[in-house]
């Protein structure tokens, strides 16, 4: 009787309640969600997860919270709401105490300020005191099967994608604080962090108590057993989330885990590796993650590992002599995620290879000065070793015998080194890579390197003899250097090598690298000589031969590449023969010396000097900018209203300052900011970063010019110049459609054709898109007016208009100079005056470089202008405003005071 109620139950509930369930649902949903809520049909029934009532909707969708309310959070072919019977039959209540989702794509989004998309469900607090519905969510189990999860946080760079996801969680979820007990398994979990992918296809499963609190969205993580493919993982701490970031404090730590299980946690590239290779062995490891994760504040957590391996053997491919003994103590910690404080200590490692061996210590602290303690010993047939690891795409063969000791700070500024006593033996070695055919052979070398007392005065270094063949060539080194602080060098090299085909040794094939080198060189000497001239206590000389070779420099963007060049070295000079050498678009042929070399390459305060003969067919100077692939089109300029922060361009020219050069250029075509320069013939000097052009000519707009420049620059984002200009009988049209400095401060020039001179000197500053920053620019000069027709100028023709004379309207001038000074931002015009069909019009005054108008005109009229009509003119040249008087207000003046923590001052 009782099976038969129940049955019968079964069948009537869902005839009786469908409606009214599904109505309570739908209006929880809507006061409990703030995302977009779809699905297709309902039906109610106890068949679809026996025993449980359940309203199951089919093709169910969930927006996500904004910025991402047009995206799905949730898809699912099939959700199931678990109703609870005891609720809905004594109270007539409809409590969802249950969710199954099922074949579901899960999708978790953070961006990169730290908004997510799955605050989409509100709170009591939240909700309308008036109750409008019966429904409640009262849930004690979520189940999830079938599923795809992808996290992808921007903010702390982290991709999760877990596939196959199956899901089963218990507990009173309904409290703000409860307890949930989760099994869960994966069939394919990928994690990538900042663009590094660490795991791969790997199967996790989970039994996992978790205590969450859904008020401030904190997890506390209790007891959390993992099994990551075969790798067992305890997870434990806790978890808060910020309105910017994260709160965390979490160890993941495996311990007495088999070592061959390890290894199949590790990323996608070890695996096929693995399936070839026995592995024993035990092993303890401890992840920590520690500290406030906020982008605003900029805060990072504390991060730190620690390893241990014991009685480790590794056999690749049943290798005849394994690697045995292996013993591991690592450790490292990377404070705030800063590798500048990063610590790494390597308390032992050592293994054995058959009779061989290598057994190490080390400790670094920090990255920029490091502390450095070393102790490395080892007698290794290194291809013993290749066979036993079994090391991919390489293989290496050769005896390798080292020694060293090594304890103290390494700081290049303060001239100190380590103490350190060290001996390395490489004999009869090769290495080749599945890159390319042909391995480097015949590799045979013995370094030392020894410092007693930690000063770059003690150092020494010397590789005696040192060789390899390449390719049947044969390369030779014999070095020796001794007192970094003065440096005593022997040097020797002699050899041919195709930089192309050994870097495809070590790389990928398609990536290309071109280069010839051709050496025989002997360097003897000592710096201090070279730097006081002793050139005969100097034995340098020789030949080096470079072909193709490409060249990077801090300074440019691009690299330099030289397509051919000879190198004669004699004593402390450098003679440059038939060099020629391209950048970019720009080409060029150099003749000449360099001089102090030695000490230039010993040094990092030596000055390079030389002399030059430089030949080019075309020149683009905006290839040279610093940062040219930085986009930005902001430019500091007077037109600004207020002080602003100076923006970042492209990056002005900078010219190092240990360069001392002179050189005599001939450049058929240069190209810089839309400008085309024809046969530029001139001295250039570059000393303490700045260029000098001396008696430089060019052609330009069809017409000869003649200019002397300086330039320098402040930062990589600032410059500064001088400039002197000679420019005679040119066409001001073209003047004004083709030189943006022209058209800014001659704007008139719009309306005008025919023939004018300058001669002008200016200076100031240029932004970080070598563009001037007019209240910075100091000059003056004289513009001479040859023979131009004014057509359309606005100043004549709303003079025209107001004095009734149409004769000034489009006038023709001729024989006029007009002289102007340039300072804070304002053009000064000198008195000048003119004849036009019989008036004599004379102006003087005030134009800002942003266009504003202070002029001050007298009208001589017919026959010889003793009377004549008073007028003043402001208004921008746009907008002239003309009016009958003579007293006007001068312009505003801004005073530039160049840059101040970053941002341009100007003073009014």
């Amino acid at each position: 009787m009782i099976i038969a109620s129940l049955l019968l139950l079964m069948f009537v509930l869902p005839i009786l309640f469908p409606g009214r369930i599904g109505r309570e649902v739908k209006t929880l949903a809507n006061k409990r969600l703030e995302g977009e809520l779809n699905f297709k049909e309902a039906d109610l029934s106890f068949f679809h997860h026996f025993p449980s009532l359940t309203l199951t909707v089919s093709d169910f969708s969930l927006k996500g919270s904004a910025p991402y309310a047009k995206q799905n959070l949730v898809f699912s072919k099939e959700v199931s709401f678990g109703i609870n019977l005891t609720s809905l039959i004594f109270k007539g209540e409809v409590e969802i105490d249950e969710i199954f989702i099922s074949n579901a794509d899960i999708s978790i989004k953070v961006n990169e300020k730290g908004e997510a998309n799955y605050n989409v469900y509100v709170s009591e607090d939240k909700e309308s005191k008036k109750d409008e519905s019966s429904a409640s969510l009262q849930l004690e189990r979520i189940v999830i099967e079938h599923s795809r999860l992808v996290y992808d946080d921007k903010s702390a760079d982290i991709l999760i994608d877990a596939k196959g996801f199956n899901y089963n969680g218990k507990g009173d979820l309904h409290e703000a604080i409860f307890e949930l007990e989760t099994d869960a398994d994966i069939a394919s979990f990928d994690l990538t962090l900042e663009g590094e992918e660490y795991l791969k296809n790997k199967t996790v499963n989970a039994e996992l108590l978790t205590q969450i609190n859904t008020n401030s969205l904190a997890f506390v993580f209790e007891q959390n057993n993992l099994i990551v493919n075969k790798l067992p993982i305890d997870f434990k701490g806790k978890m808060n989330f910020l309105k910017s970031g994260y709160d965390i404090d979490i160890s993941v730590k495996s311990e007495k885990s088999n070592l061959h299980d390890f290894f199949t946690a590790l990323p996608p590239h070890y695996v096929k590796w693995l399936e070839k290779t026995e592995i024993k062995g035990k092993t303890d490891f401890l992840l920590t993650f520690k500290g406030v994760y906020n982008v605003a504040e900029n805060k990072k957590p504390d991060l730190s590992f620690n390893m241990k391996v014991r009685d480790g053997f590794v056999s690749y491919q049943e290798a005849a002599i394994p690697a045995s003994n292996i013993y591991l103590n690592f450790d490292t910690k990377l404070p705030a995620l800063n590798m500048d404080n990063l610590y790494v200590k390597v308390d032992s490692l050592f293994f054995n290879l058959g009779k061989d061996y290598l057994s190490g210590i080390a400790e670094v602290k920090g990255m920029v000065t490091p502390d450095i303690n070393a102790k490395i010993k080892s007698q290794l047939d290194l291809g013993k070793l290749h066979r036993a690891v079994g090391i991919q795409n390489m293989s290496f063969k050769g005896i390798l015998k080292a020694d060293i000791k090594a304890n103290g700070k390494f700081d290049q500024k303060a001239h100190l080194f380590p103490v350190t006593k060290g001996n390395l033996v490489l004999q009869n070695a090769a290495i080749k890579t599945d890159y390319y055919p042909s391995p480097i052979e015949n590799i045979n070398l013995t370094a030392s390197v020894l410092n007693k007392t930690g000063k770059y005065n003690d150092l020494a270094v010397s590789v005696k003899p040192g060789r390899f063949d390449f390719e049947g060539k044969p390369i030779f080194i014999d070095a020796s250097l001794v007192n970094f602080d003065d440096v005593t060098y022997d040097v020797k090299a002699k050899g041919e090598l195709d930089l192309g085909r050994i870097y495809k040794v070590f790389s990928r094939k398609d990536l290309d690298v071109k280069g010839y080198v051709k050496a025989d060189l002997s360097l003897q000497g000592r710096q201090s000589d070279a730097v006081s001239g002793n050139y005969n206590k100097l034995n340098n000389k020789g030949t080096l031969l470079l072909r193709d070779i490409r060249t990077t420099s801090e300074y440019f963007p691009k690299p330099f590449v030289i397509q051919e060049g000879l190198f004669s070295f004699n004593q402390n000079d450098m003679d440059f023969k038939d060099f020629r050498a391209t950048y970019g678009q720009s080409d060029f042929r150099m003749n000449g010396k360099m001089q102090n070399v030695i000490n230039f390459v010993m040094s990092d305060n030596a000055v390079l000097r030389g002399e030059f003969a430089v030949d080019s067919d075309y020149i683009n100077v905006d290839e040279f900018m610093a940062f040219s692939a930085v986009d930005s089109t902001a430019v500091v300029s007077a037109a600004d209203e207020t002080p602003k922060k100076e923006v970042e361009g492209s990056g002005v020219v900078v010219i190092p300052s240990n360069f001392d050069f002179n050189l005599t250029a001939r450049a058929k075509k240069v190209s810089f900011e839309g400008l085309s320069i024809d046969n530029l013939n001139g001295a250039l000097a570059m000393k303490n970063g700045t260029i000098q052009l001396k008696n430089t000519r060019f052609t330009m707009i069809d017409s000869p010019f003649d200019m002397n420049a300086s330039y320098s620059a402040l930062t990589t984002q600032k410059a500064v110049f001088d400039y002197q200009i000679k420019a005679k009988d040119f066409d001001v049209k073209k003047a004004y459609n083709e030189i943006k400095m022209f058209r800014d401060m001659a704007s008139a020039a719009e309306s005008a054709e025919g023939i004018v001179s300058v001669d002008y000197k200016i200076g100031g500053h240029l932004d970080g898109n070598m563009m001037p920053i007019y209240p910075s620019l100091v000059g003056g000069g004289t513009l001479s007016v040859k023979d131009v027709q004014m057509k359309g100028f606005k100043l004549f023709n709303v003079v025209s208009k107001k004095t009734n004379h149409d004769a000034i309207k489009d006038p023709k001038l001729s024989q006029i100079d007009i002289k102007t000074t340039v300072k804070n931002n304002i053009m000064t015009i000198e008195r000048f005056k003119f004849k036009v069909a019989g008036f004599r019009p004379r102006i003087e005054g005030q134009v800002s470089l942003d266009g504003k108008l202070n002029l001050k005109m007298r009208l001589g009229l017919p026959p010889f202008g003793i009377i004549g009509i008073p007028i003043k003119v402001t208004g921008t040249q746009e907008d002239p405003k003309i009016k009958i008087g003579k007293n006007t207000e001068d312009l505003e003046e801004k005073e530039y005071e160049g840059v101040v923590n970053d941002t341009v001052v100007v003073r009014r």
